[in-house]
């Protein structure tokens, strides 16, 4: 199975390519707030890399959040438009929990946490419970780091960007009885190649995204709604609708393979 997963949920950008477990191509960068300008073009330069069109994949796959709002919508409203040009199957995977499941072999409680806005936290408590198997103790969350420290259970693993930010911060706020860890390096930053492993879980187990669809924002940006307020097209409508078109522009442009039909 052939899968394009999108993480756009940090300013970490993150674009894979995998069939099955081999990774076919990755591509990431820096991207700060310009994913709407990067995106594409690194899902261009990856399939070009990987020799590979749209219409010879099985699937697509992002990270829904929590994170970045703008990154959040980016990511989604382009798997939107990809999927409304080709007619691939899309699923979406949790930022928090594809960070979580980077960590295997650790019986330990794992915190993933990621930065929000106004010096709060994203942050969440999954456990491996078995090959392949995971237990969620505690759904996304956001708040001050203080909350969190006292939110956190003895011998907690944490990882993420929001831990390197604000560790000292989480440190002085956990109680006298409880004792952390720091995970590995690797999980700090999200990855499409985990995500793109979770959305092949999904798609075989036939879980797949409907026509609606939504971030997991777990608080919704203050741009949002005001403009749902205003009667006006949500901006993951806007951009889905662009890269809709300018997707389907392309696949008409290219001429097909004689080698290779369509999946």
């Amino acid at each position: 199975m052939k899968i394009l997963a999108i993480e756009t949920a940090t300013a970490w950008q993150s674009v894979a390519i995998l069939d099955d477990d081999r990774v076919l191509g990755v591509h990431e960068q820096e991207a700060g707030g310009a994913h709407g300008a990067l995106l594409l073009p690194a899902i261009d330069q990856l399939l070009n890399k990987s020799q590979l069109r749209l219409s010879e994949l099985d699937g697509l796959c992002c990270s829904s959040g929590p994170g970045s709002f703008t990154g959040i919508r980016v990511g989604l409203a382009t798997c939107l438009g990809l999927r409304a040009a080709t007619g691939l199957s899309l699923t979406l995977v949790p930022t928090l929990e594809a960070m979580a499941r980077m960590v295997q072999g650790e019986s330990r409680p794992l915190c993933p946490v990621l930065m929000s806005r106004r010096d709060e936290v994203y942050w969440a408590l999954f456990r491996q419970v078995g090959e392949g198997q995971w237990e969620r103790l505690v759904s996304e969350q956001v708040g001050s780091p203080t909350t969190l420290a006292q939110s956190l259970p003895d011998q907690a693993v944490m990882i993420g960007l929001g831990w390197s930010a604000l560790e000292n911060e989480i440190r002085a706020a956990l109680p006298e009885s409880v004792t952390v860890r720091v995970g590995p390096e690797h999980a700090f930053r999200p990855s499409a190649i985990q995500v793109a492993r979770m959305g092949m879980e999904q798609i075989r187990r036939g879980v797949i995204a409907g026509s609606m669809v939504a971030p997991l924002y777990v608080q919704r940006a203050e741009a949002e709604i005001q403009y749902e307020r205003s009667g006006g097209l949500s901006p993951v409508a806007r951009r889905r609708k662009r890269v809709e078109t300018k997707v389907a522009a392309r696949l008409a442009r290219r001429p097909r393979s004689k080698n290779t039909g369509n999946r």
